[in-house]
């Protein structure tokens, strides 16, 4: 059989967005399974019985990767570890530097107390900690040059991450009296802006982002690259501008020369706090004179997103992906498969792409 992969971005659908990404690819004689993030708990059923219908009902995954601590993407792992044999846990747990970090903490002079409230802070890395102690699954660390099967680790870096551990609102300095409240004032204010966001008609190539930051967790996101079948295939999670820098910064050392890839995992649902012009430029190329007529794209944009989620995607992304000739496909209640030579599947269609939109957010 020749080589093949298969890239599922299943539909998780709730009040707002998340990621649940199983993969199956076969090099030479091998068959590999990775899956990247589960979606919420709710979803991890979902996900392995995903797996279980177009994967061949397997014992064994090669790979899980959790690209960062939020419920939306580390959740349904849990099931999916304890359905499972798993070759491997992928993510990058921030009590583990402790010792590293101690001096950089005002309240704290004893790493093991520290070690401890990082855990605290970050519960869902931790049950996926238990989980795999208990079951024997080798835990790894997937920052910048570490190899998962055929995926390499673009970003983040050792000491980015680090520093990302010290500004998050769930280390210690803040975990214990802001980062709750923290987050209430975050979702009121999202809310507000949501409501305040007007749509203004904008002529073709003009694009307009937040200069907002995202969030810390969402920066420490885990980005990964692949060359598949002759696809260069980027998978993103939530990470921002500043990762994907990074990411790019790295990409020749894998051999990856920017611009242009073939399949590229919109960030963070496609939030328009994520990117720029000037980082899609990088990766994607420049803004072209012209749309591409349909059907002669030239790259796949998917944007993983819940129809029921009123904050992604912008348009202000959606009309970035096409100024670079690429084509959208987004979940809003199906699941979007990509794929090269792989094994066909009964009953699945194409997605609707998604057409330009004439406006944005102002």
């Amino acid at each position: 059989m020749s080589d093949y992969f298969e890239i599922d971005f299943l539909d998780v659908e709730s009040k707002k967005s998340g990621d649940a990404i199983p993969l199956r690819y076969r090099l030479g004689a091998n068959t590999f399974i990775h899956v990247v993030d589960g979606g919420y708990q709710s979803t991890g059923a979902s996900v392995v019985e995903h797996i279980n219908k177009y994967y061949d009902n397997p014992p064994f995954i090669d790979h899980v990767v959790a690209t960062h601590h939020d419920g939306d993407h580390a959740g349904g792992l849990r099931t999916v570890l304890e359905t499972y044999e798993v070759g491997a846990l992928w993510m990058l747990r921030p009590w583990l530097y402790a010792g590293e970090l101690i001096e950089r903490f005002q309240r704290y002079t004893n790493s093991e107390n520290l070690a401890t409230k990082l855990r605290e802070a970050f519960p869902n890395f931790a049950a996926l900690e238990d989980i795999a102690n208990a079951k024997g699954i080798p835990i790894l660390e997937p920052l910048q040059g570490a190899t998962i099967g055929a995926f390499t680790v673009l970003a983040p870096s050792r000491q980015r991450f680090l520093d990302l551990v010290v500004e998050s609102e769930r280390t210690p300095d803040f975990f214990e009296e802001a980062s709750f409240a923290a987050d209430a004032v975050r979702d009121f204010l999202g809310e507000l802006v949501v409501k305040a966001l007007q749509m203004v008609n904008a002529d073709w190539g003009v694009e307009k982002f937040s200069s907002e930051a995202t969030s810390t967790e969402n920066r420490m996101s885990v980005v990964q690259y692949a060359n598949l079948c002759g696809k260069k295939i980027l998978l993103t999670a939530d990470v921002d501008v500043e990762g994907l820098q990074e990411a790019a910064d790295y990409a020749p050392w894998v051999g990856l020369y920017l611009p242009g890839v073939d399949r590229f995992q919109v960030p963070h649902h496609g939030s328009r706090r994520n990117v720029s012009t000037d980082i899609l430029n990088t990766w994607l190329g420049p803004i072209l004179p012209a749309q591409l007529p349909q059907g002669q794209e030239t790259w796949t944009a998917i944007i993983s997103s819940a129809k029921e989620d009123t904050h992604h995607p912008r348009k202000s992304v959606q009309r970035a992906m096409i100024h670079r000739g690429g084509r959208i496909t987004q979940t809003e209640g199906t699941s979007v498969r990509t794929s090269s030579n792989a094994p066909n599947r009964e009953g699945w269609v194409s997605t609707p792409l998604i057409p330009y939109p004439t406006e944005q957010e102002d």
